[in-house]
């Protein structure tokens, strides 16, 4: 029980780890890490080893952490929801371009799960579910900047989105 205990903490890690990382290459970027290019922030040089060195002294070994595409997935699912807090609080300080450029790449990111469909586990299904909504609340925010836009001024935009819906609030009643 332990065991798995510890392995099921060590994936939800990498999982983190997948999310702040893809978050970080977004903001520098503005497009989406490979599990490439993450899998190689996940090799470490062993400084000390007994195999011979280098030349120049340098380290002759890595050590490489496997990341597994479902955690490199999961990660990515987590990702949404960080871009979804970035689009409603950019509205919050006045760009009003930033969250039409981050709906299109949630869009993007929302196909890329419905193509996965029902192949991926069930924490896959629950974070694209996730996903979704994120997906639904920007696209909100950018519909009522649309049609709404000129009305509302700009100190009072982050008031407006971060109202609770309607819809969430009658729910059940």
């Amino acid at each position: 029980m332990l065991r798995m205990t510890l392995f099921c903490a060590c994936f939800q890690g990498l999982q983190e780890y997948v999310e702040a990382l893809a978050f970080y290459h977004y903001l520098k970027h503005k497009d989406l890490i490979t599990l490439a290019e993450v899998q190689s922030r996940l090799m470490f040089p062993i400084e000390a080893c007994d195999q011979k060195q280098d030349v120049d002294g340098t380290a002759c070994a890595s050590a490489r952490l496997l990341l597994p595409a479902t955690e490199y997935i999961l990660g990515i699912a987590d990702l949404t929801g960080e871009l979804m807090r970035l689009a409603i609080f950019s509205l919050g300080v006045g760009d009003t371009e930033l969250p039409f450029e981050l709906c299109a790449f949630l869009r993007q990111l929302f196909d890329g799960f419905l193509a996965i469909g029902n192949q991926a586990s069930r924490e896959v299904s629950r974070k694209t579910f996730t996903l979704k909504q994120s997906l639904k609340k920007v696209e909100n925010a950018c519909y009522t900047l649309q049609v709404r836009g000129s009305e509302i001024p700009k100190h009072m935009l982050a008031d407006i989105f971060n109202e609770p819906d309607n819809e969430e609030s009658n729910d059940g009643n």
